[in-house]
């Protein structure tokens, strides 16, 4: 039998507000329960769409395991609510994991083997870090150069971009601090409010003189990374953390992150069946490896294999959410590419809004599919460099 091939349409996309981790607002609420919240509140946006007929859900973990393990995907769609029959797998392509989880979704939906699908994105690096639990490299990737930057902490990789590309620590800094100011400007006009799903925390408080336990309750609205204090003088005093010669500072780097996002991805017969309204079709994706010692250079290998496969130019992207895991690397993406600046991350990027890892690919692509709309504008993309030397690339179409 031959399936039909068909377009997958983004009919909804929420995320958690970000939090800073390990001390921030979200700092005691475990991965799978900001799954949940995020996918309770993408079905909330489409209250038409019956939850039985969404036959799977596509999560991207960056460190699936501890209290992201289990297979996150399958548990969080259980404890959202959703029916027994919908499937669940856990994907990790490290920062690329929210995005392609969404592109697997979409190639389900187009080769026709499924009509309704979540995809998502959740991480806690106060609760996992970065290397898991039990870091364990294979020991062949030191007997020799070629493989050895496999090993390299991504500090030190961007300090390598830094250094190839020639980037300066002022524009390192100056970068910095305009994701900062794109980001706080965004929040005051409110222009995250349609992406973003307020979660209410519940922090236990221990009364040593009472010998009692309090409750208390907060709701998290906005995301806690962007900072009005944020100078160029500020920056320019912080300390190089990854080379004592280097430039790759805390303040121009992204934030280590808890948050978690979700779309939801049909086809044309469910929207159809449904009455419902798309935010965006799903038009292309890519990944393309480049030398890991420089994996931050990544989206200038993926941006043009995605904008080939869908038929576009550059010209074509109105709106471009490159995650910014460095200033460093993000400057040597924008000039090898020779993006316009204006639509780089017109909202900030990660160096202010946080990098929660797995999750990074779909808080970003529900920032995009609103924006397209709130902006009217045709063709966006995501884009992001990936640990090991990769870079992966999608692009969306407001319809």
């Amino acid at each position: 039998m031959t399936r039909q091939v068909q377009d997958a349409y983004i009919v909804a996309a929420r995320r958690t507000p970000i939090g800073k981790a390990p001390r921030g607002a979200l700092r005691t609420v475990r991965p799978d329960d900001l799954l949940v919240h995020a996918i309770r509140a993408a079905l909330a946006d489409v209250p038409a769409l019956d939850p039985a007929r969404i036959e799977d859900a596509i999560v991207g973990c960056a460190m699936p395991e501890a209290e992201q393990g289990l297979n996150v995907a399958r548990i969080g769609a259980l404890l959202a609510g959703l029916p027994d029959s919908v499937g669940g797998v856990t994907v990790n392509r490290f920062c690329a994991s929210g995005l392609t989880a969404i592109a697997m979704a979409a190639d389900r939906i187009r080769v026709g083997e499924a009509d309704a699908i979540i995809a998502a994105g959740a991480e806690s690096m106060s609760m996992v870090s970065m290397m898991g639990n039990k870091p364990s490299l294979n020991p062949r990737i030191f007997e020799d150069d070629e493989h050895i930057g496999i090993a390299y902490g991504m500090g030190m990789t961007a300090e390598n971009v830094a250094a190839q590309w020639k980037i300066e620590r002022e524009a390192q800094d100056a970068f910095a601090v305009e994701s900062h100011r794109r980001a706080l400007a965004a929040q005051k006009a409110g222009e995250f409010d349609d992406e973003l799903a307020p979660i209410e925390v519940v922090e236990r408080v221990p009364d040593l003189a009472r010998g009692e336990v309090d409750l208390r309750t907060r709701t998290l609205k906005l995301d806690e990374g962007p900072r009005a204090d944020t100078t160029l003088e500020a920056l320019s005093r912080l300390r190089p953390v990854f080379a004592a010669k280097g430039s790759v500072t805390a303040g121009n780097s992204s934030q280590t992150s808890d948050g978690a996002g979700a779309l939801i991805v049909v086809s044309e017969r469910v929207l159809k069946e449904f009455g419902l309204t798309p935010l965006a079709r799903f038009v292309a994706f890519s990944v393309r490896g480049v030398p890991p010692a420089i994996m931050g250079i990544g989206p200038k290998e993926a941006v043009p294999a995605a904008l080939k496969s869908a038929g576009l130019v550059l010209e074509d992207i109105g709106w471009i959410e490159l995650n910014e895991a460095f200033a460093a690397q993000s400057l040597a993406v924008i000039r090898e590419l020779d993006l316009n600046t204006e639509r780089v991350n017109p909202m900030g990027g990660a160096i202010a809004l946080g990098h929660p890892l797995g999750a990074t690919g779909a808080t970003r692509s529900a920032t995009l599919v609103h924006a397209l709309r709130r902006r009217s504008l045709k063709y966006g993309m995501v884009t992001m460099c990936v640990g090991t030397g990769l870079g992966a690339a999608g692009i969306f179409e407001r319809v």
